[in-house]
């Protein structure tokens, strides 16, 4: 699911790009072309200053923007995702492009996307929104584009950026938690995104945190996105409102009394306005997300914890609980450092940031 940081694992990152015709020099990434620690922020730093677009599929919308070497977005541009067809949504992309590079020199584009890529980071595995399976999107989108193209996993991206120009700068191992109907995750260790052995590394919200408990999606029971999500927010509020509870009743005038059009969005704004109700449903919430990243740091030792979302508008709302559950589950509390809990810092542009880095970084090397 996460693609492989430059050099560092196999794929597009490690052998000559199609569009290049020069054979691969020392550089920054030396003779085992592998950019760690102080080499490849060398290479971040020099000769990286040409433009790049980073587009944001989603289940609903397509969006992209121009996107310059200090993170900045120059110009944006969007579109309605066009349904499950592969060759629509390339036709989006390319759309989207040609309108954005039209005022700029564009160097690279990136894409960023829900689902599993293999580890040459090529083909589309699996993706929950559209119908690509076993897609080998990069190669077609070279194909139309004519520019270096990069393929990589949206949370990967968000936490690219993140690390790069938001909430994570300076840290060495940073674990970014995405929540909004799901949760998903990625990690950045030592200045690359680490994907595992198989890419499928970051499927946080898929460990199982109350055996036996509510049905996942996935198959399995009890995941912790089934209680640290806007789903699960938004599934606990509607249980309350449906069993009639006295203290629903701020819940039920917000949809008119249509239970079914409770969603985690009304309740967060309910909390932000003041409802006691949702305010403790939030608070549940944000327990479990805090139990969760107890058991994330108990494996991974990271140095600090980026939150980011839809979930996220709640801010403080969610995260204090967070931490309070946090540091209540630690292991060895007490007794060792602690990682640090942030809500991240770019909110919804992170993935298009992400992605358009990810394909300068990596064109440059190549280059």
């Amino acid at each position: 699911m996460h693609t492989p940081m430059p050099g560092q694992q196999p794929g597009p990152y490690r052998r000559r790009a199609a569009w290049r015709r020069r054979a691969l020099g020392g550089g920054a990434a030396g003779a085992a072309g592998a950019p760690s620690g102080q080499g490849f922020r060398e290479h971040l730093r020099l000769g990286r200053k040409g433009l790049a677009i980073g587009v944001d599929i989603g289940g609903t919308k397509v969006a992209a923007g121009v996107v310059d070497a200090e993170g900045r977005i120059l110009a944006q541009a969007r579109r309605s995702t066009p349904g499950n067809d592969p060759r629509a949504v390339e036709r989006v992309i390319v759309e989207l492009v040609e309108e954005l590079g039209a005022g700029h020199r564009i160097w690279s584009v990136g894409i960023g996307a829900a689902g599993w890529m293999d580890l040459d980071g090529g083909t589309v595995l699996f993706s929950p929104h559209l119908a690509w399976r076993n897609e080998p999107l990069r190669d077609n989108l070279q194909r139309l584009l004519r520019r270096p193209v990069l393929l990589t996993n949206d949370a990967d991206a968000a936490a690219w950026a993140e690390w790069r120009f938001g909430a994570g700068q300076g840290q060495n191992r940073l674990v970014c938690i995405t929540l909004g109907t799901g949760i998903g995750g990625a990690m950045v260790m030592d200045g690359r995104l680490e994907r595992g052995r198989f890419g499928v590394a970051g499927e946080f919200g898929h460990q199982i945190i109350m055996p036996g408990g509510h049905r996942c999606e996935c198959g399995n029971r009890g995941c912790w996105e089934q209680y640290a999500s806007g789903n699960a927010l938004g599934r606990e509020a509607r249980e309350l409102a449906a069993a009639n509870s006295p203290v629903a009743q701020e819940l039920l005038k917000a949809v008119d009394g249509d239970v079914d059009r409770i969603t985690g969005v009304v309740v967060t704004e309910l909390a932000k306005a003041g409802d006691p109700t949702s305010r403790e449903l939030l608070e549940d919430v944000g327990e479990w997300l805090g139990l969760g990243l107890a058991n994330l740091a108990a494996a991974l030792d990271p140095g600090k914890f980026v939150i980011g979302g839809g979930l996220c508008d709640a801010g403080e709302l969610l995260v204090g609980p967070a931490r309070k559950a946090f540091a209540r589950n630690l292991t060895g509390r007490g007794f060792r450092p602690a990682a640090e809990i942030e809500l991240a810092a770019l909110g919804p542009n992170a993935g298009l940031i992400g992605a358009a880095d990810l394909s300068r970084v990596t064109s440059r090397m190549h280059s």
